[in-house]
C-alpha cells in the first residue's frame, strides 16, 4: 500500500470512529436514559450499540439524530483523551448507569488488555466514552456531507444469545459526500443484482427452513447453470490428463483423525453421527482423504505421476448461522474439486499448469476485480501441522512460482491450509466485500499421515507432494458470483432457456412446435410462449426473464421458413433463415461464447 492510500485508510477510521461518537452523542440528546455498549468503526462505516429499554427508537428518529450530529460536527468540538484507573473509571460508570461498559473495562483489565491497568477515555463536548481511540482532532475535521445513517437492527450484548437484545443503528461513512454518494450508486446496484433476489426470480434456486438454513434447493434452471459448468470442467480436465473419480460423502470419524482435520477443523464439520459405541461418522467436510485413499488402494510407480484425480463432490460445512449468506456461504454446497500426487521436480510445472487453467476459466468468464494472495502459516501450533522447514520449503517454491508466472500477489500470514500454503483467488462483490472463490493448495503433510509412496526410479520408495485445486470453487460460491456479475443475463451456452419463441398468432404455432422440436433434437433448451399476453407483455416478459435469444414467429417467418431474431439488451433485430439460425445457436454453444457481452462479436446468420 503506498502513503497516500495509507494516509486515506487512517484518516477513514479516524472518520468512522469519531462519527461513532458522534452518532452516540446525538442519540442520548433524543433518548437520555439510553445505556452504551459498543460503537466501533467498520468497513464502509460504523455502528453503536445502545440498550433502549422500555423506549425503542426506530427509522424514523434516524433523521433528527442526523441533524443533531451535523450541529455537533459544526461545533467543532475537541476529542480529548484521559486515562482512568479502573476503580475511577467504574465509579463514574455506575454513576452514570453504564453497567455494560463497567463489565467491559473490568475484563479489559483482568485480561490484561488495559495498560498498566488503566482505561482511556475521550470527551468531546459533553459526551465521554471509553475508548481506545484513535479520533479526529475535532469534530469539525468531518468532511461535509460524508456521512448518512442507514439502518437499525438487533443485536445481542457480546453476541450471546442468552445476553440482552440491544439495538444497532449503523451509519455509513466516506472520505467525501461523492465518494458516499458513489457507494450508494453500487449499492443500489447490487442491491438490484444481489444474487438472493435473482435467484428467487428466475427460479435459478430457493433456501427452504424445513429443509435447513444453509442447504439450498436448486431448481431445473439453476440445476442447467451447475451442469453446464461441470460440463466445460470435465472437457477442460479431461484435455489436462485429471481423471475422475467419485467418492462417498460420509466417511468414518477415524478417517479425519488420521487427516487430521479432527482437531483442526472439527468446529466447521457437523457433529459425529454415532451407530454403536465404536463407530462414528461424518458428513465430509471435503474430499482430500478419500482421494488419498484411492491414491492408496494399489503400489504407486513414479510412472503413473503426476496422477491427476479429479470430482466434483459434494461437501458439508457447519458454517455459523450469522454467516450465512444466500449462495456466497452456505452448508452444504458442491466443489470442483481435484488433486495432484507428483514428484517434487514435478511440483513447480504442475502448479504452472493449474494457475494456467485458473487463467482461462476467469478470462473466459470475464470475471474480473480480483487479486490473489499467497496465504501462509504462522507460529500457531493448534492451528496448522508443525514442521517448520516443511513450512518455508513449501512457502518458498509457491511463491517463485507466482514470480516466475509474473502473477501479483499479497502475502497474509496466517491464512494458510493447516497442511500447506496455498494462492487464494480473492474477488470482490460490486460492493467491494471480499471472499475466496477458487484457491490452490501445495500439501507437504497428508502424504506423510496417509503413508503415500511410490517406487522411483532406483526402486526406493518416496512420498509424492500433493496439489489441491479447485478453480471454479464450489458451484453454489461461483454461481452467486456470476449471477450478480452478469446481473442474471448469461451467456446462450449456459442459459437455462436459450430460446423463447413468441408465435404472433395461433395460425403459427404448429411451425413453432416444428422448431421447438428440432431445436431440443439438437439438445437446445427452446420454449414457447403459449400465454394470452400481448404480443409486447411477452416480449417484455421474455426481457424479464433475461433469456438471451427470442425468436419471432408471424406468418411471414412460417412462408419463408425464417424466425425474427432478438437478442437480450439489443434493439435491432434481424430476419433469418431458421437453418442459418441453428447453425449460429451450434457455433455460440461449441465455443461457449460470452455472448452476453456485447463487445463479443457473434457469427453471422
Amino acid at each position: 500500500m503506498d502513503v497516500a492510500a495509507a494516509e486515506k485508510d487512517e484518516f477513514l477510521y479516524r472518520l468512522r470512529h469519531s462519527l461513532a461518537h458522534i452518532m452516540a452523542q446525538a442519540v442520548l440528546e433524543v433518548r437520555p436514559d439510553a445505556k452504551l455498549a459498543f460503537g466501533p468503526p467498520v468497513e464502509n462505516g460504523f455502528y453503536y450499540d445502545f440498550d433502549f429499554g422500555e423506549t425503542p427508537i426506530g427509522e424514523a428518529d434516524l433523521e433528527d439524530i442526523e441533524n443533531r450530529m451535523r450541529r455537533i460536527i459544526k461545533q467543532k468540538q475537541p476529542f480529548a483523551r484521559e486515562v482512568k484507573s479502573l476503580e475511577t473509571a467504574e465509579r463514574e460508570l455506575r454513576d452514570r448507569g453504564e453497567l455494560y461498559k463497567v463489565e467491559y473495562a473490568r475484563e479489559l483489565v483482568e485480561t490484561g488488555k488495559a495498560e498498566n491497568g488503566h482505561l482511556s477515555f475521550y470527551r468531546n463536548g459533553g459526551f465521554e466514552d471509553m475508548c481506545e481511540g484513535p479520533h479526529l482532532e475535532h469534530t469539525g475535521e468531518a468532511p461535509k456531507g460524508c456521512f448518512k445513517l442507514d439502518r437499525i437492527s438487533g443485536s445481542y450484548w457480546r453476541g450471546d444469545e442468552s445476553r440482552p437484545m440491544l439495538t444497532r443503528i449503523y451509519g455509513l461513512a466516506f472520505a467525501s459526500k461523492e465518494e458516499l454518494d458513489d457507494f450508494l450508486a453500487r449499492r443500489k446496484l447490487a442491491m438490484e443484482r444481489d444474487h438472493r433476489k435473482l435467484g428467487e426470480e428466475l427460479d435459478l434456486f430457493f433456501l427452504d427452513r424445513e429443509v435447513g438454513v444453509g442447504l439450498p434447493l436448486w431448481m431445473p434452471h439453476g440445476a442447467v447453470i451447475r451442469d453446464e459448468l461441470e460440463q466445460w470442467a470435465r472437457e477442460e480436465e479431461f484435455r489436462a490428463g485429471f481423471q475422475r473419480v467419485a467418492t462417498p460423502c460420509i466417511t468414518r470419524g477415524d478417517l479425519y483423525h488420521r487427516s487430521g482435520h479432527l482437531p483442526y477443523y472439527a468446529e466447521s464439520m457437523y457433529p459425529p453421527m454415532t451407530l454403536d459405541e465404536h463407530d462414528e461418522y461424518y458428513l465430509r467436510p471435503m474430499n482430500c482423504p478419500h482421494h488419498h485413499k484411492i491414491y492408496d488402494a494399489r503400489k504407486r510407480s513414479y510412472r503413473e505421476l503426476p496422477l491427476r484425480l479429479a470430482e466434483y463432490g459434494d461437501v458439508f460445512r457447519y458454517e455459523k448461522h450469522g454467516s450465512l449468506a444466500g449462495l456466497l456461504r452456505v452448508r452444504a454446497m458442491c466443489m470442483n474439486d481435484a488433486h495432484i500426487y507428483c514428484t517434487y521436480e514435478q511440483v513447480e510445472q504442475e502448479f504452472v499448469s493449474v494457475l494456467e487453467m485458473y487463467h482461462r476459466y476467469y478470462q473466459h468468464l470475464r470475471l474480473g476485480n480480483f487479486r490473489v494472495r499467497l496465504s501462509l502459516h504462522d507460529g500457531d501450533k493448534g492451528k496448522f501441522v508443525a514442521n517448520e522447514d516443511l513450512w518455508i520449503k513449501s512457502e518458498d517454491m509457491v511463491r517463485a512460482v507466482l514470480r516466475n508466472l509474473g502473477i501479483g500477489f499479497e502475502e497474509e500470514v496466517g491464512e494458510a491450509a493447516f497442511y500447506g500454503p496455498k494462492v487464494d483467488i480473492q474477488m470482490k462483490n460490486l460492493l467491494g466485500r471480499e471472499e475466496t472463490v477458487s484457491t490452490c493448495q501445495l500439501d507437504f503433510m497428508m502424504a506423510e499421515r496417509f503413508d503415500l509412496t511410490y517406487v522411483d526410479r532406483d526402486g526406493s520408495e518416496k512420498r509424492p507432494y500433493i496439489i489441491h485445486r479447485a478453480p471454479l470453487s464450489t458451484h453454489e460460491r461461483m454461481i452467486s458470483y456470476l449471477i450478480e456479475f452478469y446481473g442474471g443475463a448469461f451467456p446462450t451456452w449456459m442459459a437455462p432457456v436459450q430460446v423463447r419463441m413468441v408465435p404472433v398468432k395461433e395460425s403459427v404455432l404448429e411451425y413453432a412446435h416444428e422448431l421447438a422440436e428440432a431445436l431440443r433434437g439438437n439438445l437446445f433448451r427452446a420454449e414457447i410462449d403459449f400465454t394470452d399476453e400481448s404480443f409486447n407483455k411477452k416480449i417484455r416478459n421474455a426481457v424479464t426473464r433475461k433469456i438471451p435469444n427470442i425468436w419471432i414467429l408471424g406468418e411471414k417467418e412460417m412462408e419463408q421458413r425464417n424466425v425474427t431474431w432478438r437478442r437480450y439488451a439489443v434493439k435491432e433485430q434481424i430476419s433469418v433463415p431458421f437453418d442459418k439460425a441453428l447453425d449460429t445457436l451450434k457455433t455460440l454453444r461449441a465455443g461457449r461464447v460470452m455472448d452476453n457481452f456485447h463487445d463479443v462479436p457473434l457469427p453471422t446468420p
